[in-house]
């Protein structure tokens, strides 16, 4: 993988989608890239790439909202997640490759069932709530790279409207990715693969940015839904086929 052209050109293709639908609809990075990802690299190498390059995305797209986010509203939501991420590490290399396929596949398809229904949960309120949604987050980003669904749920279930949703969930994104790559480093990738990779962000970020106002929101997200429901059913099918 480190050195074929073919197999980095798809790599940086699926990082230019995750990357072109989150700046489009401000969500969907993990959810459509990672299942994508796994099936390229495998469970463990998907993953940390998908922390680093959603790491940098809402580096970046924090930078002009930092003033918004709520800091003491963070505080139990990263706390929590500082202490479930080195447990989803820990996890993620014991389980062997197939169970760990089918238990992100099935991990991504019921959060993205439960994001598409909008669920009311009781328990994802008040400062118990955010507790849960942030260890909850932690654990998922380190094991299967896609951390930001029990925030979206937690910030639904608090009432937070969608401006104050945004730089809030950036903050936790660059907290838990954070924390993640310290827990499972970096992928190993070649010089010129990890270029496309970067060409990959960039490129899919502009063409985001661009369709941003073109694109009717509620179709693009539900789109972005359905990709990501797809690749979750996939790697839990190949998961299950394995064992």
């Amino acid at each position: 993988m480190a050195g074929g052209w073919e197999a980095g050109l798809l790599l940086s293709g699926i990082v230019l989608l995750g990357s072109c639908v989150q700046w489009l609809t401000g969500m969907g990075f993990a959810l459509v890239a990672v299942p994508a990802l796994v099936l390229l690299l495998g469970p463990a190498q998907g993953v940390v790439l998908a922390n680093c390059v959603a790491g940098v995305i809402c580096v970046v797209g924090l930078a002009g909202g930092l003033r918004e986010v709520r800091l003491r509203a963070m505080v139990p939501l990263c706390a929590a997640a500082a202490c479930t991420v080195p447990l989803g590490t820990w996890l993620a290399r014991r389980l062997p490759e197939p169970v760990l396929l089918a238990c992100m596949g099935a991990l991504v398809t019921t959060a993205v069932l439960l994001v598409m229904r909008g669920a009311r949960l009781p328990s994802l309120r008040g400062s118990g709530g955010a507790v849960a949604a942030g260890a909850v987050g932690g654990f998922m980003n380190s094991a299967a790279g896609v951390g930001g669904p029990p925030i979206s749920l937690y910030a639904l279930n608090a009432g937070w409207t969608v401006r104050e949703f945004v730089p809030n969930a950036l903050f936790y994104g660059v907290v838990v990715n954070a924390f993640s790559i310290a827990a499972n480093g970096v992928p190993q990738l070649s010089t010129p693969v990890w270029g496309l990779v970067v060409a990959g962000m960039v490129v899919g970020g502009s063409i985001g940015r661009w369709l941003a106002g073109r694109v009717p929101e509620k179709q693009a997200r539900l789109l972005v839904l359905l990709l990501a429901l797809v690749g979750g059913l996939t790697t839990l099918g190949k998961g299950l086929w394995g064992l």
